[in-house]
């Protein structure tokens, strides 16, 4: 078991799946704010590059897992022009944020939420052209077994795109960041949100989530192909690609 999955939000006794749903649950009226406000408004161009490789393969049917609000797939809907997009989550109340935003940009018949258990996927097998997640991930309980489902349901030569935080490799980078993500980001989450333990958790996971190229061997056992990386913004951010 790698380290971050024994990582809980609230309580070391309790499963974590449990808490990460409530926790999303709790912090989701915030979320969108300090997400983009955490981040200096990069997240939203760290999507636009996942979008951008993703345009090369012009899936219709799209799985977004751990969609959480929902940006991500509101931006594949807007630029990809897909049939449909299956967006995932444990969390109805960061599902119930993300089917407002859909409503309100006219995307709803296009963009359908639906509460899933990432280690359990209830859509069949080779359902979908590409399979995507978005900073989510790293709260699996289990991840081997979420990247097996999401290969399970993506169909032959389908696109893996994964978007994750990550630790910078190099010192300055690195140092800057850690300093950032357990001051800063914690105390933001406290004032904003009036969880702080969220967000303690939240730097936690990133700190011990398998980096580049230890992902590049665990996607190759969970059953992708070509799996691939780019490092964005000095490593904070690492784009995923990887075919079935």
């Amino acid at each position: 078991m790698y380290k971050q999955e024994r990582i809980k939000p609230y309580s070391p006794n309790e499963e974590k799946g449990k808490q990460v749903e409530a926790m999303f649950d709790n912090i989701a009226p915030t979320y969108d704010k300090l997400n983009h406000r955490m981040s200096w408004n990069i997240d939203r161009r760290w999507r636009q590059r996942a979008v951008a490789l993703l345009e090369q393969h012009q899936p219709q049917h799209i799985l977004d897992v751990a969609s959480g609000t929902g940006d991500f797939a509101l931006l594949m809907a807007q630029r990809l022009k897909p049939q449909r997009i299956v967006a995932t989550d444990i969390s109805e109340q960061m599902m119930l944020v993300g089917r407002q935003k859909c409503q309100q940009a006219a995307l709803d018949h296009i963009i359908t939420f639906q509460h899933d258990d990432a280690m359990h996927l209830s859509a069949a097998d080779n359902t979908f052209d590409a399979v995507t997640a978005t900073f989510g991930i790293r709260n699996f309980p289990d991840l081997e077994q979420g990247l097996r489902e999401m290969c399970r349901v993506m169909r032959p030569g389908g696109c893996l795109c994964i978007l994750e935080l990550t630790t910078p490799k190099h010192c300055i980078p690195r140092t800057l960041f850690r300093i950032y993500s357990h001051t800063i980001l914690p105390l933001w989450g406290r004032c904003v949100a009036r969880d702080k333990k969220a967000y303690v958790y939240l730097t936690k996971t990133i700190d011990h989530f398998p980096q580049a190229e230890t992902m590049m061997d665990i996607l190759k056992k969970t059953g992708f192909n070509q799996p691939a990386f780019q490092r964005l913004t000095m490593g904070i951010c690492t784009l995923y690609t990887a075919t079935k």
